[in-house]
């Protein structure tokens, strides 16, 4: 799997990223190459065509309903309505229980049809398969319906966190991932409140406890220094960890 960070910037775009988007590439045994977005946060659409082609995805995969990770998919219903290569297949799309109704009313839409003529709207549940990737969502702590997912392609796993505090299912997330993208949006010794978000030391925690073979820290917030989250994470995880920043690819 290739997986490029497209927005990594926590809770709102930062100067360097837009918010929370991460695009997951896979060749299959055709050589057809299959393409799922996680997330498409507060401008994140404009960056994600320097990537690809926006009409070559197969699926989104949305955490949860904050506007950091789903505003744009407003932008993204006019392009694939009205580009002048026509219509389009429709995309499906995987989120909490009210992502079709949140987006239409987000964009002004009646919430019947919304904009299910170019979406296939789908509620997060059981494992789903997309070309070669398995995604499982895993459901995770946040003040709103939130998930992580694994995603499996290949005999590689990769997990994204979302939006979370420490919970069972992080943990659950970090087991055996060979990559492992977790948000570093709170410091430790702040007064921080609970089921919100990570801190760096969090997420080394959750690596080391899991056995991931590398941890890649995100959504950290403008206002914060993030080489402070990738110091608590070292003071926790002893394996590879990196930051993410907009236009880094990793493969897994």
């Amino acid at each position: 799997m290739r997986i490029t960070v497209v927005g990594c910037s926590g809770s709102y775009p930062g100067p360097d990223s837009p918010a929370s988007c991460y695009l997951v590439e896979h060749d299959d045994a055709a050589s057809r190459t299959w393409r799922a977005l996680f997330d498409l946060g507060s401008g994140s659409l404009g960056a994600l065509q320097r990537y690809v082609d926006p009409l070559a995805v197969d699926a989104v995969f949305v955490s949860h309903l904050h506007p950091d990770h789903c505003a744009d998919l407003c932008g993204y219903y006019v392009l694939r309505a009205y580009h002048p290569d026509g219509a389009q297949p429709r995309l499906p799309v995987w989120g909490p229980d009210g992502t079709a109704e949140r987006m239409a009313a987000a964009y002004g839409l009646p919430a019947d049809p919304g904009m299910s003529s170019v979406f296939d709207f789908l509620t997060l549940g059981e494992s789903v398969a997309v070309g070669p990737f398995t995604i499982e969502p895993v459901p995770v702590v946040h003040p709103v319906p939130a998930y992580g997912f694994r995603v499996v392609a290949g005999g590689r796993t990769f997990a994204y966190s979302g939006d979370t505090g420490p919970c069972e299912g992080l943990d659950d997330l970090a087991t055996g991932a060979d990559l492992l993208l977790a948000e570093a949006s709170f410091r430790s010794g702040d007064d921080n409140p609970p089921d919100l978000h990570l801190t760096g030391a969090d997420c080394g925690r959750a690596a080391a406890h899991g056995n991931s073979g590398r941890l890649v820290l995100t959504h950290v917030p403008p206002w914060y220094d993030p080489a402070l989250a990738v110091a608590e994470a070292k003071e926790q995880f002893a394996g590879e960890i990196d930051l993410a920043v907009a236009g880094a690819r990793f493969d897994v």
